[in-house]
């Protein structure tokens, strides 16, 4: 007899997702025999770089604010460099070609 499945609780954010699932087996979550293939046609694949940022930066400032935004470093960071180059965007005139 197959034992029952535990219920999945609700994430805050990706990584509070991660964390989790590194440290849960999916079997306890999931009944893997009644999966079924998928594909994702369009969707387009990622690059990931390397940043590398001063400690002080990193410590101090991104994990205070991290918190009180409900999120992690990592998209906090990421969320602060989409929205500079918004900005940027947004206010460099246009160039005629």
């Amino acid at each position: 007899m197959q034992k029952p499945l535990l219920p999945i609780r609700a994430f805050k954010n990706e990584d509070e997702e991660f964390e989790f699932w590194s440290s849960h087996d999916t079997t306890d979550y999931f009944d893997w025999s009644k999966a079924e293939p998928i594909s994702f046609p369009n969707l387009k694949p990622t690059k990931d770089i390397d940043l590398r940022l001063k400690e002080m930066l990193v410590m101090r400032e991104i994990e205070q604010l991290a918190p009180q935004q409900h999120t992690s470093k990592r998209e906090l960071i990421v969320r602060y460099l989409m929205d500079a180059v918004q900005r940027q965007n947004a206010e460099a005139p246009r160039v005629a070609h």
